[in-house]
């Protein structure tokens, strides 16, 4: 995992200009930063690259990577894990290497040669910025599953781009606040899909090609998708072997490296799978577990009896210390965007933990999306009876500062109001005064929710790359960690969205894992309650509930929404007005 960042502008400028926005991503790349400046097509351009060496430690390997014709650039972020494969065919059509093993030099070579369709060929995680100064065109490119991230901006004159939003801010004249945006994150958590809080700084999509062509002195922009899971979906027997065989692979690959790897063992079913699977591919493993004051949390016990089935080499680092304002900055910290989950406090505790010892760690992230494995899932799946349906209607007279009413909503008949009921909001613009018609509706913008099917569509489409990977990317490389998840691997999840799902849907949920496990362990084992690490942030609010509300008011918010109706979320101090003071402490942080 790496970071960079780079400005393309028709006017000359001071190469330098970028060194101190650099700063924000080092954390991306500790080990070695290099710049290289270029005059291309009437443009002036500097770049900038911080490497986390993982894989082919050489310095060879750094980037920025040039051709040996000068003609090609490539920075990247991110790991392929089919790169030797991939290697190798090229050099069966002519390629040559100049380094030993890089994946940088394979993606490099692969986009010379067979143009961006090459990247229909990637197996991993990535943010990808390719400059062909002969054609003068530069690539944007991010993977199928938005795992790694890539912003970018540009005007007239001015093309800039880099992995943390952060930095690109830095470098705009005049940023200015997306108040549409404002209005999606209160209502999701997030902001809209493509979008950021600044007004005209995008996000590459999950699985998309920005190409910007800067002849002519001039810029114009071309966008196209790659791949799309909406054509995966089939119904295909679903066989039990075939599915461990995909998963094998995913964990296999992902195993790789030139460093060290850590798997990071909650003692819950994902993380367990992979160790086992792990072991019983011969795969020595290095087990890292969390263990929580709080028992409600503390799932210790569950990965030791783990560890010591499969003999790892295991470490549990007890976390002690108390949630206090120093750590709660830091891992708001880590973010470049607004982002409600106050999960990703502890997050960004357990990533600290891991990299005082790791580079990289193995998760079981993803799990979810891939069985169905959310709660929200399950209700959803249930169809109330005649007798429940009314309870939907007592939404509309619900008082909005007592709650999302998520629980009345889940007794509506339509599969896709119970379903989207659980990741939005729209009492809290209701309790701020805010005309709900402004918001967008980022869970049905390109999936009708339907079915079973079409909930995973969503999760992988919204939920997964604008929460999850977003959470889990931002709190580990602001401590130099890479993460690999096999359950986020593109060809496993295609074999799961194009069979049979008796396996994952309704109350099978996780099946699958629960039969890989169960003969080592029992049932007690595999069908326990989830648990999940958080922290108790219900109390841990309104405890200090006067701090947060004397920085929500003392930041610029109120230039953007009414606060007046603030005072109300203290008069039922329940977990969702917490996350709501939360998400709107966190919001306050990033406009202010």
């Amino acid at each position: 995992m790496c970071g960079f960042l780079g400005k393309m502008s028709f006017n000359d400028f001071d190469k330098t200009e970028i060194i101190t926005p650099n700063k924000k991503i080092l954390c991306r790349g500790p080990d070695r930063t290099k710049e290289l400046t270029f005059s291309n097509k009437g443009t002036q351009t500097s770049i900038i690259f911080n490497r986390l060496a993982i894989v082919d430690l050489s310095e060879k390997a750094d980037q920025p990577m040039v051709s040996s014709d000068n003609n090609y650039i490539i920075m990247f972020n991110g790991e392929i894990f089919n790169h030797m494969d991939l290697r190798r065919r090229l050099e069966k059509s002519g390629s040559t290497f100049y380094t030993s093993h890089s994946d940088t030099e394979v993606v490099l070579k692969g986009l010379i040669s067979e143009g961006l369709k090459f990247v229909t060929k990637l197996r991993g995680q990535f943010s990808i910025c390719f400059i062909d100064k002969k054609a003068g065109r530069v690539h944007l490119i991010r993977d199928r599953l938005g795992q790694k991230p890539l912003y970018y901006t540009l005007n007239n004159t001015d093309l800039i781009f880099g992995s943390n939003l952060n930095s690109v801010q830095e470098l705009l004249h005049e940023p200015s606040i997306n108040e549409k945006q404002v209005i999606n994150y209160l209502k999701y958590g997030v902001t809209g899909k493509g979008e950021t809080l600044l007004n005209n700084v995008k996000k590459v999509l999950p699985a998309e090609v920005v190409t910007i062509d800067y002849k002519n002195l001039s810029f114009s922009v071309y966008k196209e998708k790659y791949w799309s899971i909406q054509d995966k979906i089939d119904n295909k027997k679903f066989v039990t072997e075939e599915f461990i065989d995909k998963f094998s692979e995913a964990v296999r690959i992902r195993a790789n490296a030139d460093v060290p790897v850590a798997n990071f063992l909650s003692g819950g079913l994902d993380s367990t799978s992979i160790v086992k699977n792990m072991h019983d591919q011969n795969i020595g493993v290095n087990s890292f577990t969390v263990a929580s004051d709080n028992k409600i949390y503390d799932e210790s016990y569950w990965a030791k009896t783990t560890s010591l089935k499969y003999q790892t080499n295991h470490q549990i680092s007890n976390i002690t210390e108390k949630i206090t304002m120093d750590l709660i900055d830091a891992a708001i910290g880590s973010l470049d965007e607004p982002y409600s989950d106050p999960s990703v406090v502890p997050s960004y505790l357990i990533s600290k933990k891991i990299s005082e010892k790791y580079k990289v760690a193995i998760t079981g992230d993803g799990g979810d999306e891939l069985f169905g494995g959310y709660q929200r899932t399950k209700i959803s799946m249930k169809n109330p009876n005649i007798y429940m349906r009314p309870l939907s209607y007592v939404y509309k007279l619900y008082p909005p500062y007592l709650g999302t009413g998520a629980k009345f909503l889940s007794k509506n008949n339509d599969i896709s109001v119970r379903y989207k009921a659980f990741l939005e909001d729209n009492n809290l613009l209701r309790l701020l005064k805010i005309d709900q018609n402004k918001a967008e509706d980022l869970i049905e913008s390109e999936i009708t929710i339907r079915d079973y099917k079409s909930m995973l569509l969503s999760d992988y489409q919204f939920y997964l790359p604008e929460m999850m990977m977003y959470k889990v990317d931002r709190t580990s490389m602001a401590n130099s960690v890479e993460t690999r998840s096999p359950f986020v691997d593109h060809e496993l999840i295609e074999y799961v969205l194009s069979h049979t799902t008796e396996y994952t849907e309704g109350q099978a949920q996780k099946q699958v894992l629960k039969d890989y496990l169960v003969g080592d362990f029992g049932k007690e084992f595999v069908n326990r309650k989830k648990q999940g690490f958080v922290f108790d942030i219900e109390s841990w609010i309104f405890n200090n509930v006067n701090y947060f509300y004397e920085n929500i008011r003392n930041s610029h918010l109120s230039n953007y929404i009414d606060l007046t109706s603030l005072n109300l979320l203290k008069l039922n101090k329940s977990r969702i007005n917490s996350h709501r003071i939360w998400k709107l402490y966190v919001l306050g942080k990033f406009i202010n």
